[in-house]
């Protein structure tokens, strides 16, 4: 019964999260703004939002061709359709509980290709370590282009900035505390978890074994520079952010991307942070709320499509 109700809550949280800010975003518009931005919807240039949903399948390519170098490498040969339609369903039970769609990734991906759900899920990890520390790059990039501009702003709003220095000192003090404890404890229990995540630990260290990890890396930066170029082209698709500097938009995706963790596929917080960081630079409540919606609803739709068709692909194409 808990199990289940913690299944419930895990589902519908977010959603009314996400909907609270929906609510919260258009409430706090004028109708004349809420006019102008279905306006503004219904009149873009829907040729880049096209050309911005080329580029999301791309990065669905390549994110499914890097999965092979680290499978390959664990000594699995994998169907590459097989690699690109689990993505695609991952990334669609994404938008129910955020980041489930990794675990539901190594399910599916043992059921087609018989492979370890340990090592298979060790390997999506591997992929979030790499992928959080070229978007960490990213986002020193955009904070160092925009130092003062952000700094003014934690100014003008009273920020704390000890409490950033205090969080930071506490947090690595317990990552070392907590690899010394791994690396070195006798612990029964410990013990036996590292012979639980073996296949976990295998899976991440493949990326730093593999043959082919140059190309691994490629395709790493590959897939962000897709997602970067899927969001900067969208820009073109509206007269009032087609002239909008490149700081604007690093800034946008970052925000945007950080967004998509607090509700489900980014449900109401991706538009709101994407028009709150716009409306920073000069950009009108509603053409940046607009903005947010046509990347956000566009790339939703396609991630449904694109996972509800490999979803039943899957099993048809996989008959023995």
């Amino acid at each position: 019964m808990k199990a289940k109700l913690k299944k419930i809550i895990g589902i519908t949280l977010p959603l009314f999260i996400g909907l609270g800010i929906m609510y919260y975003q258009f409430n706090s518009m004028s109708q004349v703004q809420i006019e102008k931005t279905k306006i503004t919807f219904l009149k873009a240039d829907y040729f880049y939002i096209f050309l911005s949903l080329v580029i999301s399948v791309i990065s669905c390519w390549s994110r499914s061709y890097r999965w092979k170098f680290a499978l390959n490498h664990l000594g699995y040969t994998t169907k590459f359709r097989n690699d690109f339609f689990t993505v695609c369903v991952s990334y669609l039970v994404n938008l129910t509980i955020p980041r489930s769609g990794e675990i539901t990734r190594a399910v599916v991906l043992k059921k087609y290709e018989n492979i370890p759900f340990d090592k298979g899920f060790g390997t999506i990890v591997a992929e979030r370590v790499v992928d959080s520390l070229i978007f960490l790059f990213l986002l020193c990039i955009g904070f160092v282009l925009q130092f003062d501009k952000i700094y003014q702003f934690l100014l003008d709003n009273n920020f704390d900035f000890n409490k950033i220095i205090y969080v930071g000192i506490t947090g690595f003090v317990l990552f070392i505390i907590s690899i010394l404890i791994w690396k070195f404890s006798k612990l029964n229990f410990v013990l036996k978890l590292k012979n639980k995540l073996s296949g976990l630990t295998e899976g991440i260290l493949s990326i730093y074994k593999m043959e082919k990890k140059w190309a691994y890396i490629f395709h790493s930066f590959l897939i962000w520079f897709s997602y970067i170029a899927m969001f900067y082209v969208t820009i073109f698709a509206l007269p009032e952010t087609a002239n909008i500097g490149f700081e604007i938009v690093i800034m946008g995706f970052i925000f945007g991307t950080f967004a998509i963790g607090f509700s489900p596929g980014g449900l109401g917080a991706y538009p709101y942070a994407i028009a709150s960081v716009f409306f920073l630079y000069g950009i009108p409540k509603e053409i940046g709320t607009a903005f947010g919606y046509l990347v956000w609803t566009s790339q939703t739709l396609l991630t449904i499509v694109l996972g509800l068709l490999s979803y039943i692909l899957l099993p048809i194409l996989n008959k023995k």
